[in-house]
């Protein structure tokens, strides 16, 4: 797998950025845009009329209660439900008018998704964790090896490249899910409570590298928390309530 390379960035902008911070986020374009989203299970409403923007760059944080719509709406901005009613755009693309291998698509390129339980597949090693989302686009066997060696070793696990899932620690597999997530460089980032599974230390240090890498590659981030240090991290905190948002907050 040969040397980390120096240094290891992974803009999408540049191979030096400057930070990427709220400032610049009133001249961003929105990446995903939400409108009047329903969506209901066995005629039970879950998303009555949702709508949300979400800018480049920006991290947006969806709070309520259990059952209140969150990780439905996540879903649907990742083309994983669709809705019954509403649209969704993201880069531009309308998810209403994609079949199924245009949402696979759609995913592959656009949206890195972080899940609270790391999914990472047991049989691969960390780093063809990472490599996978590469391999599926077609990336040149070069170019992905040094991509994933300057990820692993931004976010501090390149020592365990060849570990397995079951030799990680929950905050190394997070770590490395993170960088699976944004190794295609995708437009948005969804993360359903990608904290949840971890100790307070390791949580801390995981939404620290969330902020830390969306504002470096202007990746806007769509964060599904309960958890008020998760919260904190993000421009704008958006609550849901039996399936309507209550309150949008700076």
């Amino acid at each position: 797998m040969g040397r980390p390379p120096e240094p290891p960035s992974i803009s999408r902008h540049s191979t030096a950025p400057g930070p990427f911070t709220s400032a610049h986020l009133s001249d961003a374009d929105p990446v995903v845009v939400a409108r009047d989203v329903e969506k209901s299970y066995e005629g039970r409403p879950v998303l009555r009329g949702v709508s949300l923007s979400v800018r480049a760059g920006e991290r947006v944080a969806l709070i309520g209660p259990s059952g209140s719509g969150k990780t439905t709406l996540l879903n649907c901005l990742g083309g994983v439900d669709r809705p019954d009613g509403g649209s969704i755009r993201v880069r531009n693309e309308s998810l209403e008018t994609l079949d199924g291998a245009g949402l696979a698509r759609l995913r592959r390129i656009h949206i890195g998704t972080v899940f609270q339980f790391f999914h990472l597949l047991p049989t691969l090693n960390a780093f063809e964790n990472v490599e996978l989302p590469l391999q599926l686009l077609g990336v040149p066997p070069a170019e992905r090896e040094d991509r994933v060696n300057r990820l692993l070793t931004r976010v501090n696990v390149e020592h365990r490249a060849a570990a397995r899932p079951s030799q990680l620690s929950g905050g190394e597999q997070q770590r490395i899910a993170i960088a699976r997530a944004l190794v295609h460089r995708p437009a948005v980032l969804l993360a359903d409570e990608p904290t949840g599974n971890l100790d307070s230390v390791n949580g801390a240090n995981v939404l620290a590298l969330l902020r830390e890498l969306t504002d470096e590659t202007g990746t806007a981030l769509v964060l599904v928390t309960h958890s008020p240090e998760a919260t904190a991290i993000c421009h704008r905190v958006v609550a849901l309530r039996d399936g309507c948002v209550v309150d949008s907050a700076h």
